[in-house]
């Protein structure tokens, strides 16, 4: 970037290092555009029942297999940046809600489309980001006062519909009944009632569910475990494998002899001392041990390690003993079992004990781990996930992510909408009728809303390979002539169905998270009119093939080419 002549001599005044790429105005946006489409063409055929799933395939030869579109576009190396904010949107729905991340990157994808038709027609874009956000506010009014259904957060058998409508687009959908009921179980478990403002609110806290998984069995074979699964072993080899009525106690220190802070050293002269040293420190582990056993403890959990004379000494009083515990599964077996915490041995009493019916090490496939179970009024839980494969295991974890993630919404905000496209083409309908009060071009920023909107049944429509034109004529007249919010797409039969009938619902809240991220996504990308991109720092390599003048998807030279984009025009 350069100003004009310097009085008159010709000299250009530099303003940016040298090397850096700038695009401006139209390119900048054209670019920007093209960028964000492309991203949720990459997603769009794994949208709904009929999507497709992708393989992914990292630098090192690792395998993916998924329809998740947070998991597609994390492990896809995207380098363009306005593509990267497309990324960013399915990331931030995922860690609020849970789900619904294909289809907030489909909705952004369609919403920038639908802007880059205005702005073709001269449109500012500043205006359609404005239209586009009084417009998703009125869209978020519409859902919830008039399409919305209020629920019992309490209520199972419409937590498990729920539950089964997120896992009906997943590898798992065929064992969806089954794993529903898990989750369902799973999360009113650990739901907490408390007090805000006044009014009982349920919380649940998702970091309280620990999910382990292993290849080898089949999926019908996932179980709920009321307690902990510890991926560990037994210490010792003559411990016993199981104990019922166990007393546990939980400790954050190890049963070792303590190492002097400062440089010491021991002078031994004779034999004998040697003897009385090694004594001295059996006789301190011993009564560590002692201590154990007379708080009542039958079952020990240590974070930090425990000495091989200690685990002799447990091993002879019948004790169960693991070492080397997480943090998080100590903190989890605290709020299973009940027990203290301990971090000083001298201070363990028999009110510090947990209990639970049962804990036994079992052989899981070739690992041995050891089981908590059977903890009355657990406050967290753990799912063993089983399957044919570790491919189809890693993809039973993320569907059932993203069911435990769901019934999570519905328990803490009570409302659900019906599925299938159903909810987007009524709030199409009354935006696009809304519109209108809208004054200037705001108002076809609008009308661009109401057709963005319709993107997500249509694409459900595509994938299931239906006709998209008959669809959508049914899908607006079906709308309009039933009082309630009930007609969408069953991408299962091929039509246009009453699909609350069919009990597909979904959480208000992923719908609205889907509306928020998508609108202010769209609109962050389109009020960029000017890309200024640093030069590759000295020694980052070429780039690579085909990434062309334009760099590694970058914007190095070209006509405002971010590799690959040069002939937008």
């Amino acid at each position: 970037m350069s100003a004009g002549n310097n009085q008159g001599q010709g000299v250009p005044i530099l303003i940016l290092k040298e090397g850096t790429a700038e695009t401006k105005d139209r390119d900048a946006k054209r670019n920007n555009i093209t960028a964000a489409k492309l991203v949720a063409e990459v997603v769009r055929t794994s949208l709904g029942p009929r999507g497709m799933d992708k393989m992914l395939v990292d630098s090192i030869g690792d395998i993916t297999i998924t329809n998740d579109g947070a998991t597609i576009l994390k492990e896809i190396d995207v380098q363009h940046p306005a593509a990267k904010m497309m990324v960013e949107v399915a990331k931030s729905v995922d860690n609020e809600v849970g789900d619904g991340t294909t289809s907030s990157v489909v909705l952004a994808g369609a919403l920038i489309q639908k802007a880059e038709e205005l702005i073709d027609k001269e449109v500012h874009a500043t205006v359609i980001a404005d239209g586009y956000q009084k417009a998703s506010e009125k869209a978020l009014e519409i859902l919830k006062k008039d399409i919305a259904i209020k629920s019992n957060p309490e209520d199972k058998t419409l937590l498990n519909k729920v539950a089964i409508t997120s896992m009906a687009s997943k590898l798992v959908a065929n064992d969806a009944q089954i794993l529903s009921n898990i989750v369902v179980d799973t999360v009113l478990s650990i739901a907490e009632n408390l007090k805000e403002d006044g009014a009982n609110k349920i919380k649940v806290d998702i970091d309280n569910i620990k999910v382990e998984k292993k290849a080898g069995a089949s999926i019908h074979d996932t179980q709920l475990i009321r307690g902990i699964i510890l991926d560990k072993e037994v210490v010792h080899a003559t411990m016993p494998k199981k104990i019922d009525g166990a007393k546990i106690a939980l400790l954050n220190c190890p049963l070792e002899i303590e190492k002097t802070e400062m440089s010491a050293e021991i002078r031994i002269n004779q034999p004998q001392q040697m003897h009385r040293f090694l004594d001295e420190e059996n006789k301190m582990l011993k009564s560590m041990v002692d201590k154990i056993k007379s708080s009542g403890a039958n079952v020990v959990l240590c974070q930090k390690g425990i000495d091989d004379m200690a685990q002799h000494y447990l091993a002879k009083e019948a004790i169960i003993a693991v070492r080397r515990i997480k943090e998080s599964d100590i903190t989890k077996l605290s709020k299973a079992t009940g027990a203290k915490i301990i971090t000083n041995i001298d201070e363990l009493s028999s009110t510090d004990l947990g209990s639970a019916d049962l804990v036994e090490e079992r052989k899981v496939e070739t690992d041995k781990w050891v089981f908590v179970e059977g903890c009355k009024n657990p406050n967290a839980l753990s799912i063993l996930i089983r399957g044919g494969s570790q491919k189809i295991v890693d993809e039973a974890e993320r569907s059932v992510h993203d069911a435990i993630m769901n019934v999570k919404d519905v328990v803490e905000y009570p409302y659900v909408i019906v599925g299938g496209g159903a909810p987007e083409i009524a709030v199409s309908q009354q935006v696009r009728a809304w519109s209108s009060s809208l004054s200037g071009r705001e108002q076809l920023a609008g009308e661009k809303f109401a057709d963005a909107l319709e993107s997500i049944p249509l694409v459900l429509t595509e994938n299931a390979g239906m006709d998209i034109i008959d669809t959508q004529v049914q899908l607006r007249a079906k709308s309009g002539s039933s009082g309630k919010v009930r007609f969408g797409v069953d991408v299962l039969e091929g039509r246009v169905a009453d699909l609350a009938s069919k009990d597909v619902y979904e959480p208000l809240l992923v719908k609205e998270q889907i509306i928020k991220s998508a609108t202010e996504t769209a609109s962050l990308i389109l009020r960029i009119d000017n890309v200024i991109a640093a030069s590759k720092s000295k020694g980052a390599g070429a780039p690579p093939p085909g990434a062309g003048a334009g760099g590694y998807g970058g914007y190095g030279g070209g006509a405002g080419g971010y590799g690959g984009y040069e002939d937008m025009e």
